[in-house]
């Protein structure tokens, strides 16, 4: 059997706020998940986004310790319209997180943002542009 890319894992200093910013991206978390140690949404198209305490991941690897510095990981999230790119920014940065990167016109064709999760890590908002605005 080939090995199948199926989760991608994020370990959280505050689960409770994760899944908060990760239920506004309209990611479906078990209810009550914030007393769990680790709650999981599956993704479209069959993958998970698995979110672990530090203290979960400490359980069972004892000398792991948060990276320092920046992160090395994005999520990128597709948004039905351009005009989606900006409200849902405009929602996350209105709550409290860090926008990264305003929307703006990609030279690649979309409507792209960038805010960071909790934790710091990066979260791409895009959307194609329509034919004539390229």
């Amino acid at each position: 059997m080939t090995p199948r890319f199926a989760m991608v894992g994020l370990v959280t200093s505050d689960l409770a706020a994760s899944l908060a910013f990760y239920r506004r991206l309209g990611l479906v978390f078990p209810d009550g998940a914030e007393q769990q140690p680790h709650a999981e949404a599956e993704l479209p198209g069959g993958l998970t986004l698995a979110l672990d305490t530090e203290d979960t991941v400490r359980s069972f690897h004892p000398g792991w310790r948060p990276p320092a510095g920046g992160g090395r990981t994005t999520l990128a999230f597709h948004c039905g319209t351009p005009a989606e790119v900006d409200s849902l920014y405009e929602d996350l940065v209105g709550t409290g997180h860090h926008g990264e990167l305003k929307p703006w016109d990609a030279f690649w064709g979309m409507r792209y943002a960038v805010v960071h999760d909790p934790d710091g890590n990066g979260v791409d908002l895009f959307a194609p542009l329509p034919a004539e605005a390229q």
